[in-house]
């Protein structure tokens, strides 16, 4: 990637939207345009050994086009928003620095809002996680859920409480600082050193469900099964707590025949899909791009050419050709 003359104080452009919705494709046409580089915000797409059922970036568009974050972690790693923006927003500050602009794309809501707003300072204690984790291991979920549901039901009912991550970080917060996790949540953005255009993918939902079918079919061709074989060892990690994953290991316990694990794989990311959506919306500044299959095509360059045009201005520069 050749470096430009730096514009000053640069812009990040966020794509965001769900599962399926062409955020890869948008990105990489805009790091084109650009001459710039991808910061990828999903949170499992960080893990190596998963490239198949997590749809990371392929080798090739990853050598046309840098991308961040993307293949670098063992499943037996944790990761946190918090701890992707620490390492984002230098990121993000560096290219900004080099070309005049990065590319922020992903579909997990948290580390996009970490980056571009920042999360609040939450108090932690390691011996606690801990021992919080051990509960999780011995099967004591539902437990901790119930014990959170308590402490803090405000979060509980607008958290994802079969995500064991999740749920530990939550009562660990509650229960070191004595208050509700909800109560860190003030709202108030951290300042960052260059502007956000945001742009929103949102197919229409038939064709989003015939988009998430379509590519899980096409990743079980593409050695799906073989990948959550070797994974096997590792099943009880964070990272493989996560969809796909755990439906296809049912299938390989005997558990349900391959069609029934691929249906249900289908019906659980489309229901994700729509969860993801619901996130992204309540973002008054995001600009969003609705397509149909046989528009598609012309509401992507469409998006592009959005963010092209805002980041003209934003540099007060003419159209980039």
């Amino acid at each position: 990637m050749g470096k430009r003359e730096a514009l000053q104080p640069g812009v990040v452009i966020s794509v965001v939207g769900p599962t399926a919705s062409g955020k890869t494709e948008v990105a990489i046409a805009l790091a084109q345009k650009l001459h710039t580089e991808i910061v990828n915000a999903d949170a499992r797409q960080i893990y190596r050994g998963m490239s198949i059922g997590t749809a990371q970036p392929t080798a090739e568009e990853r050598h046309a086009i840098p991308h961040h974050f993307v293949d670098f972690l063992s499943t037996n790693e944790l990761y946190s928003a918090g701890a992707f923006e620490k390492a984002a927003v230098p990121q993000l500050t560096n290219l900004c620095s080099t070309y005049g602009s990065a590319v922020l794309a992903g579909g997990s809501g948290m580390y996009v809002k970490a980056t571009l707003q920042g999360l609040d300072e939450l108090p932690s204690d390691a011996d606690l996680r801990e021992e919080l984790n051990a509960k999780v291991q011995d099967g004591g979920l539902p437990s901790l859920v119930a014990q959170l549901q308590k402490l803090d039901a405000k979060h509980a009912a607008n958290m994802d409480t079969s995500n064991p991550q999740r749920v530990v970080r939550a009562l660990e917060v509650c229960i070191t600082s004595g208050q509700p996790f909800s109560s860190f949540h003030t709202g108030k953005a951290k300042t960052r050193p260059w502007h956000v255009v945001s742009i929103g993918l949102q197919p229409d939902r038939e064709e989003l469900r015939k988009r998430i079918a379509k590519r899980a079919h096409a990743m079980i061709k593409a050695g799906w099964l073989e990948e959550t074989r070797a994974l096997l060892p590792h099943r009880d990690t964070n990272a493989l707590n996560t969809l796909g994953y755990k439906e296809l290991f049912q299938h390989l316990d005997g558990s349900m025949g391959i069609e029934g694990a691929m249906e249900l794989v289908i019906t659980r990311t489309y229901q994700f899909a729509k969860r993801q959506m619901t996130w992204f919306q309540k973002d008054p500044n995001t600009m969003w791009f609705a397509y149909e299959a046989n528009n598609r095509e012309q509401k992507l360059s469409e998006a592009v050419e959005h963010a092209i045009t805002k980041f003209g201005h934003l540099q007060g520069k003419p159209l980039l050709q």
